[in-house]
């Protein structure tokens, strides 16, 4: 039925006297009320139905789908041109334009059609209205409770009473925007014949064996992929430790500050895994926020299409080296795709469906994820715009007002999730925005040029990214490939360009939103307008890779279909099921290789071996019973003091000593250590001079540009 606007629901009360007596009758009447809402509904006039997908031709009729075969042959090998290895820019271009021309044939001839978004799968008896006395008691509680909260937020700190306020805020704004079960009937499914049954666990076989591969991919080696943290990561444990220490903060101001979610996961996984305040209880904990995620690419892939395109975006999310480098890293990297895809899910799916418990879910995410990375705060333009498409592709009279009160349900949810945090950028607006600003305006230094070439130039690399090169930031990505795999990278150009053709010819909202995602959600690595040279980002991005696989998916489904219907009945599911399976592997063994050779190597030529000075230190405790005369010789742009510390399980303590300071050990008795830099002559120096009877011993590291100098000086008499 067509959603009634509040105009209309308004006017059914008022039309005449007997109308306006049924409505206040309702009021205190749950049955009433129900057969009011009922009433009115039914008069609306129906919605009428959406267009019929196209149909494939019929197996006699149809012939080998070959331009769709030929494009994606194509944008392999113009892919090939664009890899890390090759870098013919020209003849990549050319590959890729004979591709997607090809491609564009293919569906205007019928032959790669992409799966359709589902239905709609609910009836609504009144999805705009609500019950007054539950609605004004509800309102009334959680803006009490809403208002306490925010007071008794002050001071940046978590207690347990200002927890209930928020607690009690949220569920009560929550409870008040739910649909009930009386509002949203499902239909009824038939029961399942045993054919259904068969091919039912057959798919969650299918579903299982990919999970196996991906969780593989996510986790194997993580002790040592990466290897070494750095400077970030001393802030981190150094937030950690304060946090077990009691200080229940709820923003972490060290460092220019950060929100404070993964503080407190790092400490539960610290608790629950044994693996103390580390560099692997960082690791362990954004890995599962990785694969937090992956649900959600399931049941997008659902939203967008069907339940193959569901998943063949699980698998290639979960084997990208992108998404998997982003998890590992041991930073609050993944939290931004974490909260943007239960955000993107729910918003679809309350659009189809006009639900308004979508919605709260969608508003309840979008409050959360503010709690997590920053770049995240861009999230609520997305939605802003996807609701405004939506509006813009409907019956402008109806879906305005039905638009307005969605983001009004989203936007009041949100801000109750959002209450700790609201308080303290009301008390600290300088610190709450200062990584924001220090990207975007002038904090920190001026801009290298005027902002609106700064932007469009770093769009453009932005768009680049994911098939020629994705930065040079070498602690969360290999510097100057593509963000992508050849596989992924090719069908995600693909994709864009047939989701492009099909909003031109069928002007489906949600076409047009899929790619306006994907630089919208590159926002806070494109208004790098004061650091240029830092976008692309991947950490900065990291929310964009929903979108882009989900394209990829979708072509991939689309060309196995058409394979599978334009030849004989036992050779097309042969043909097509053998492709996906020959691209997902292949994508899989180059993921492989980016992540577990090529960004582990990368990675361990950049960082310093902390963890070999942590177990220098950890034999000299272990042996000496102290490390009270353990120092490390600072020096410029060298290891972060701190780490080696954290590997040898003294997570707050900082071993450094600047050669100026030496002198201060002489008072102190018992056996002492330093480590120094190779060629720190001013620090080698003074310590031969301060100490004549050490003795200095070269420590050889994995890495021969690694190695630093012990300096053994022996207790005295």
């Amino acid at each position: 039925m067509q959603e009634p606007s509040v105009l209309d629901y308004v006017k059914s009360i008022f039309k005449d006297w007997k109308s306006f007596v049924g409505f206040l009758r309702a009021l205190f009447d749950a049955a009433r009320w129900e057969e009011f809402n009922r009433h009115f509904v039914e008069a609306m006039p129906p919605e009428p139905l959406p267009p019929e997908p196209p149909v494939l031709p019929a197996e006699g009729q149809a012939v080998f789908p070959w331009r769709a075969a030929l494009a994606l042959f194509l944008a392999l090998v113009g892919q090939w041109f664009l890899e890390a290895g090759v870098r013919n820019a020209a003849a990549g271009i050319l590959f890729y334009a004979l591709a997607v021309a090809l491609a564009v044939w293919s569906a205007r001839r019928g032959e790669w059609i992409l799966a359709s978004p589902p239905a709609a799968t609910q009836r609504r008896a009144e999805a705009l209205t609500v019950r007054l006395l539950p609605f004004l008691i509800g309102s009334l509680g959680g803006t009490v409770c809403a208002v306490a909260a925010f007071l008794d937020f002050g001071g940046n700190r978590f207690t347990w009473h200002n927890l209930i306020w928020w607690l009690l805020a949220t569920g009560f704004w929550m409870l008040v925007f739910w649909q009930s079960s009386s509002q949203a009937r499902q239909r009824r499914r038939p029961p399942r014949t045993a054919a259904e049954r068969r091919q039912a666990w057959l798919w969650a076989a299918l579903v299982l064996a990919a999970a196996v591969v991906v969780i593989f991919f996510r986790v194997y080696r993580l002790n040592e992929v990466p290897a070494e943290p750095f400077s970030d990561h001393a802030e981190k444990i150094l937030d950690v430790y304060d946090l077990s220490q009691g200080q229940y903060k709820i923003f972490f101001e060290r460092n220019t500050g950060r929100e404070g979610l993964q503080m407190y996961l790092t400490l539960a996984v610290a608790r629950l895994f044994k693996t103390g305040l580390s560099f692997l209880s960082l690791k362990i904990g954004t890995v599962l926020c990785g694969l937090l995620t992956l649900p959600y690419v399931y049941l997008l892939g659902r939203e967008v299409g069907n339940r193959r395109v569901a998943l063949l975006a699980l698998f290639l999310v979960g084997v990208a080296y992108w998404p998997n480098v982003i998890s590992r890293a041991g930073l609050r990297f993944p939290f931004y795709p974490l909260f943007v895809a239960p955000v993107l899910y729910h918003l679809l799916r309350g659009l189809r469906n006009q639900n308004r418990s979508d919605f709260v879910m969608a508003g309840f995410f979008l409050g959360l994820g503010l709690h997590g990375y920053s770049p995240f705060r861009i999230v609520p333009l997305l939605v802003v715009v996807g609701v405004g498409l939506y509006a813009l592709h409907n019956r402008p009279r109806q879906s305005w007002t039905r638009a307005v009160i969605w983001v009004g349900i989203m936007a009041t949810v949100a801000l109750m999730v959002f209450l700790p945090l609201l308080r303290y950028a009301v008390d600290n607006p300088g610190m709450f925005s200062y990584r924001a600003m220090s990207r975007l305006g002038t904090v920190d230094q001026p801009l290298p040029g005027p902002a609106w070439q700064i932007f469009l130039s770093n769009v453009w690399k932005g768009l680049l990214m994911f098939n020629w090169d994705n930065g040079e930031i070498w602690v969360h990505s290999i510097p100057h490939r593509p963000a992508l795999d050849l596989i992924s990278a090719a069908l995600f150009v693909l994709g864009a360009a047939l989701v492009l053709t099909r909003y031109l010819r069928q002007r489906r909202w949600l076409d047009l939103f899929l790619l306006l995602s994907i630089p919208i959600l590159q926002l806070p690595s494109t208004l790098s307008l004061a650091f240029p040279a830092e976008n692309p980002a991947l950490n900065r991005a990291g929310g964009a890779y929903l979108p882009v696989f989900l394209l990829a998916a979708l072509a991939l489904d689309g060309l196995a279909s058409s394979l599978q219907a334009r030849t004989s009945r036992r050779l097309g599911p042969l043909l097509a099921n053998g492709l996906v399976f020959l691209l997902l592997l292949w994508s899989s063994f180059q993921n492989f290789n980016l992540v577990f050779i090529q960004y582990d190597q990368r990675f361990r030529e950049g960082a310093w071996n902390s963890s070999e000075m942590g177990s220098v230190i950890a034999d000299f405790r272990q042996k000496y019973e102290t490390t009270d005369t353990v120092w490390i010789v600072a020096y410029p742009h060298w290891v972060d003091t701190r780490l080696p510390g954290v590997w040898a399980g003294i997570p707050n303590r900082d071993f450094a000593i600047w050669p100026e300071q030496i002198e201060s050990t002489l008072p102190l008795a018992g056996p002492k250590m330093f480590l120094l830099r190779p060629d720190d002559v001013n620090g080698l120096e003074t310590l031969q001079r301060l100490y004549p009877q050490g003795e200095v011993q070269r420590y050889s590291s994995r890495l021969p540009s690694h190695d630093f100098l012990i300096y053994f000086v022996p207790a005295q008499p």
